[in-house]
Formats: C-alpha cells, sequence, structure tokens
C-alpha cells in the first residue's frame, strides 16, 4: 500500500501537526452540523485528511511493510506476530444501538469459534470494536484510529459515514469494508463490498410488494419517510424509479436521524391520501409511524427497509400495529428461519448471550464476518494475507450463502452482491420476531435496474 500519504499529510514535526489538527476540529464539526447530508459527507472527508495525523506515519518511518512469514505466507498491515486484526465500526450508544450491539455480538461469536477450530493459516483472528453512536466525529476519528492496527473492517454502521472515507479506502488504505450500510453509493469500490441489495434494489422490491399483494394499483399514491443523508436517499431513488414503472405517484417526508415522533408526516400522508407507505429510517421512527398512523386510524400497509426494525418493539404500545400492518425488505432470512444453518446459529448465540434478544443484526454480522472469514481462508491457500491478497480473494467468490436464503456474488464491485429480497411481518410469536410473507425473489424491475443509471 502506498505509505507516502502521512508523509504528504503531515510533516516531520508531528506535534506540529497534531496542534492543526486540534484546531481545526471546531470549525470541521460546526461544518457538519450546518450544511445538508452531501455536504457533511465532504466534509468527513476533509476531517480524514486533517487527521492524517496518525501512527501510519510511524509506520512508514519504521520501514515496516509487506512481509514473508516463516510459512512462506505473504503479510502485511493488521497482521502483527501470530494475530490477524479486524475492526468493527459499530453503534452501541445511537439511533442503531441495537442493531450494533447484535452484529458485534454475532462477529465476536464467530471470532471465538473461528479460533477455536486453528484460526487461520495458523494465525488466531482478534476483533477490535469501537463504539461510534452514530456520530460522525466518533465514526472519522474511530475509522483513523483503527485503520493502520487492521486488516480490514468486518463492520462499519453508517453508509453516511463510510461513504465519508470511501475515497480514502479506494485510495491509499486499500482495506477491506463489508459494512452494515447499504447505499448504492458505495457500489463501484473494489474494497467496500456491500453484501446484498443495495437500498434502491431493496426499496424496488419493497414497493413491488405492495403492488403485487397489498392492492397498492397504478394512479395511487405512495408515502416515503426517509432519514436524509445516503440511506434514505438511495432507498427514494428505488421508490422513484419503481413509481415510474408502476404509474404510482411518491409523497416524500424527509427526516433526520432525531427525530422520533411522526405524528407530522403520518398527518401529512393521511391528508395526501396515499394508499401504502415506505420508511426507509430506524426502529424507532418505524414504530412510530405505524404506531400513530393506528392510533389515527390510517389503516394502510407500511414496509419498511431492512434496517427499520427491532423485535424488541413488540413488546411496546406500537406492537400490536407492527404486527398488522408493518413489513420488512429484508437481504436474507431472518435469524428464526427453519434451515441448519440458522438454528445452529440460534443455538450457538443463546448460549454465549442468554440475555439478549434474537434479531436479524445477528444475521448481518454473522453473514458479514463469515464472508471475511472466507477470504481470509482463500487468501490463505494463495498464501498472501496482505490487504491487496485478501481483497482478490473476494473478488473470487461468486456464490457465497451461509445458509440465510441469499448466495451472494462478490465478483464485481460496480453491482450489488444480491438483487433478491426476503419480505418479513413481525410475529412475537416466532423465533426472533419475523416471519417470512414473501420468499427471497427479485421483481422484474429490480432485475432491469443498473444503479446509478
Amino acid at each position: 500500500m502506498n505509505r507516502t500519504y502521512a508523509a504528504r499529510a503531515c510533516p516531520a514535526d508531528q506535534a506540529s501537526c497534531k496542534k492543526r489538527r486540534f484546531l481545526a476540529r471546531p470549525r470541521d464539526a460546526g461544518m457538519i452540523r450546518r450544511t445538508g447530508p452531501r455536504a457533511a459527507a465532504g466534509a468527513l472527508a476533509a476531517l480524514l485528511v486533517l487527521a492524517g495525523c496518525s501512527s501510519k506515519a510511524k509506520n512508514a518511518e519504521n520501514g515496516d511493510g509487506d512481509t514473508q512469514s516463516a510459512g512462506g505466507v505473504k503479510t502485511g498491515d493488521g497482521i502483527s506476530g501470530r494475530t490477524i486484526t479486524l475492526g468493527a465500526l459499530t453503534d452501541m450508544t445511537g439511533v442503531y444501538a441495537t442493531l450494533g450491539k447484535s452484529v458485534t455480538q454475532a462477529q465476536q461469536l464467530y471470532v471465538k469459534q473461528l479460533n477455536a477450530d486453528g484460526g487461520v493459516c495458523g494465525y488466531k483472528v482478534r476483533l477490535t470494536v469501537r463504539d461510534h453512536g452514530y456520530d460522525p466525529q466518533k465514526a472519522v476519528s474511530g475509522y483513523t484510529e483503527l485503520e493502520p492496527k487492521v486488516l480490514g473492517f468486518a463492520q462499519f454502521i453508517g453508509s453516511p459515514f463510510v461513504a465519508a472515507v470511501k475515497q480514502r479506502v479506494d485510495g491509499q488504505d486499500k482495506g477491506l469494508v463489508l459494512p452494515q450500510a447499504w447505499s448504492s453509493a458505495l457500489l463501484g469500490s473494489p474494497y467496500i463490498r456491500v453484501i446484498g441489495s443495495t437500498y434502491d434494489i431493496e426499496t424496488i422490491n419493497a414497493v413491488d410488494f405492495l403492488v403485487q399483494e397489498k392492492g397498492v394499483r397504478k394512479g395511487d399514491k405512495i408515502g416515503h419517510v426517509y432519514f436524509e443523508g445516503d440511506y434514505g436517499e438511495s432507498a427514494l431513488v428505488g421508490s422513484k424509479h419503481i413509481a415510474k414503472e408502476k404509474g404510482l405517484t411518491v409523497v416524500e417526508q424527509k427526516i433526520k436521524p432525531t427525530d422520533n415522533d411522526m405524528t407530522a408526516q403520518v398527518a401529512a400522508l393521511k391528508q395526501a391520501g396515499v394508499k401504502g407507505i415506505v420508511i426507509s429510517a430506524g426502529p424507532r421512527q418505524a414504530a412510530s409511524l405505524v404506531g400513530v398512523a393506528a392510533a389515527g386510524g390510517f389503516d394502510v400497509p407500511i414496509i419498511g427497509n431492512n434496517s427499520a426494525f427491532a423485535p424488541q418493539l413488540l413488546a411496546t404500545q406500537a406492537g400490536p400495529a407492527l404486527m398488522k400492518n408493518y413489513y420488512v425488505a429484508s437481504p436474507s432470512l431472518p435469524i428464526g428461519a427453519d434451515t441448519p444453518e440458522a438454528k445452529k446459529l440460534v443455538a450457538d448465540y443463546q448460549a454465549a448471550y442468554p440475555k439478549d434478544a434474537l434479531d436479524n443484526g445477528i444475521v448481518a454480522g454473522w453473514t458479514a464476518v463469515s464472508a471475511f472469514g472466507e477470504a481470509l481462508k482463500k487468501a490463505c491457500e494463495t498464501k498472501d494475507l496482505t490487504r491487496e491478497g485478501v481483497d482478490k480473494a473476494l473478488l473470487a467468490i461468486d456464490s457465497f450463502d451461509v445458509g440465510f436464503g441469499i448466495a451472494q456474488d462478490f465478483t464485481d464491485p460496480k453491482s450489488a452482491s444480491s438483487r433478491q429480497s426476503v419480505i418479513l411481518q413481525p410475529d412475537k410469536g416466532v423465533t426472533g420476531g419475523m416471519k417470512v410473507v414473501r420468499e427471497a425473489e427479485a421483481s422484474e424491475v429490480a432485475e432491469a435496474y443498473t444503479p446509478g443509471a
């Protein structure tokens, strides 16, 4: 990898560089708060340059680089002694705290089992976790801290944050990132690999479900409540695309991640006369939307993207309404799927974390870290555990399924690894609180759609 970046970003006088970095933070933080979501991503990317005074400069000075182990395996960043270190940038305290906890614990369980089976190429694997709380400053600083120390990232929650570091990942870092983020803006990178359908494709399949099975017809209006930023706006592209194909009209309601009360949005959509609603936000916003609609007698089907539900919501006042009128488009079968792999994961997870609920975050985390593990194993076979070697290994995987119904093809960075979605419905009577109401499939519109076209 290119180790001249640190020298350009930070002169030999590291102290003065750190001082400039400290002085620049308040201005950059304010810029992120004052500007819109697209400008915020640019500001985050600029912040990464300021944050370039990291241990990468020290590595360059020490002359560290790719090395050959005694067994003839080529190694580099993220491998020290007999340990391979992977990073996890998660949200344990913010809007996706429930998801972050499940994803992280599933990945820790995988690493524990992998090491018990002998590790990879004789190396043990370690997962280093940082909680960014869905805060842009913490996400950027967490990436900057961990990047020189890890081989790659098995987790990175937050499409806006992953998009903000994309230029650096593709440029000098070149470490594999398997994010819990599905924005189409992340496509095209050979190092940031979205697992499953992107939000636009997933939303196309979600609206197709409303048309095929929930009575939405040509000429109808559908509502779309979405987070500002890469996640929501990527999903909005999908809803607008299929609306055009099906003769529908989209009524938009843009919200912020800090907006938890959907009363105003429900009132606006009810007045507009929508026949169905898509929500591309978090679990709290989905529960509020569904609960407020039910309380007001607004009886329309509502469907969310994969990160817009948590089974813990079924214990709230919104629980009955969620089970009646809410659906979720998912990139995989649920944690309670009737497959041997799913049943084993449930048993192992419950044994490891007996006090914690089962949800689809476990599936997402397990799938991502398993894909990374598969790439490590293939890289071991070619005796190249450098970042380049591991990325090349992932690019050779054309059908990867850990037992949750959808095979992933990683061979083309410009395309989503899958175009299929499973449609789920909340049900507190089943394992994980979600049942399948439509098996994995890609709608005709999704099959013909090209992200970014």
